[in-house]
């Protein structure tokens, strides 16, 4: 198992993505779109989770030591929690940044590993486009039955299902971008980090022979 961030640094990756057209023809500019929306989106995730320590850390102070009841606190930490986490899904993917299980890799081809790649980001796709139609269905209950928690505050649960709806909808834009640059300039190359997780030492060493021949 492991962790885009222990095969390559998050910090130079969209530098070496910005040197060289990712997609061809009108999918470039999405997907420049995509990489500035993510950029900002990572900001804002950061953002809302050091909100969501300072709430609670709030709600501690006023409850335990000045005793003095609160209703609000947890729930907007879990609702900034829930939007750093659904809406930053997709920039985390662009730089292969969720954890990969490495299990098979060395047991295969490189070209098995570049089609198990391929297959392992249509499979999610498909997954996250469901999750995605399920959260806007969710969504457009709580925003037509008026549904709210069952706390005493008793915040809307359209805030919380429309950070999800949100989210996984750029999930599935992202494993979509992928995909097309994965079928016009192969499977190793989708996604920013750099080697590429999930893919392993063998398909690395692929990739420098493929370099070798062509030099030659």
């Amino acid at each position: 198992m492991s962790h885009a961030f222990d095969a390559a640094s998050a910090g130079p990756e969209p530098e070496r993505a910005a040197a060289r057209p990712r997609l061809p023809g009108p999918l470039a500019a999405i997907d420049a779109a995509m990489g500035g929306l993510n950029r900002l989106i990572l900001l804002l995730g950061g953002v809302a989770l050091v909100a969501a320590c300072l709430v609670l850390s709030y709600s501690v102070v006023i409850r335990y030591v000045l005793k003095v009841p609160t209703e609000w606190q947890d729930e907007t930490a879990v609702f900034l929690i829930v939007g750093a986490t659904f809406l930053s899904a997709a920039g985390v993917q662009a730089r292969r940044g969720h954890v990969a299980i490495e299990a098979l890799t060395g047991l295969l081809s490189p070209r098995v590993n570049r089609l198990r790649l391929l297959l392992a980001d249509v499979v999610s796709l498909g997954f996250v486009a469901f999750f995605a139609w399920k959260s806007w269905t969710l969504l457009h209950e709580a925003w037509v039955d008026g549904q709210i928690s069952q706390s005493t505050w008793g915040p809307p649960l359209w805030i919380p299902y429309s950070l999800m709806a949100l989210g996984m909808t750029l999930l599935a834009l992202q494993f979509l971008l992928q995909i097309a640059e994965a079928v016009a300039r192969g499977p190793e190359a989708a996604g920013f980090a750099d080697p590429k997780v999930g893919l392993g030492p063998d398909l690395e060493r692929a990739k420098q022979h493929d370099k070798t021949e062509s030099a030659r």
